[in-house]
């Protein structure tokens, strides 16, 4: 993993998923690192968040972007729905 950085932290696992696909779409190199552990049984999850998003240097500024992205999306479809 030398030359990726820490670029994000992602929040749950559909963040995760649909962040996965629009960075697959796009030809970004990335790696997500779940913060899952059995022998804690996700408590990490819990409190840290689902994992991060590493990736050269030179994406950040477009996958900061993806993730705002998703995250007013999600948010505009729950406010939304809650009428």
């Amino acid at each position: 993993m030398s030359g990726y950085f820490k670029i994000a932290v992602v929040e749950n696992e559909f963040e995760a998923q649909l962040l996965q696909s629009i960075l697959d779409e796009q030809g970004i190199v990335y790696y997500l690192k779940s913060y899952y552990d059995i022998a804690y049984d996700g408590l990490f999850q819990k409190t840290k968040g689902w994992g991060s998003v590493y990736a050269p240097e030179n994406y950040k500024e477009v996958i900061l972007e993806i993730i705002a992205g998703i995250r007013n999306q999600s948010f505009s479809e729950t406010s939304t729905n809650k009428g």
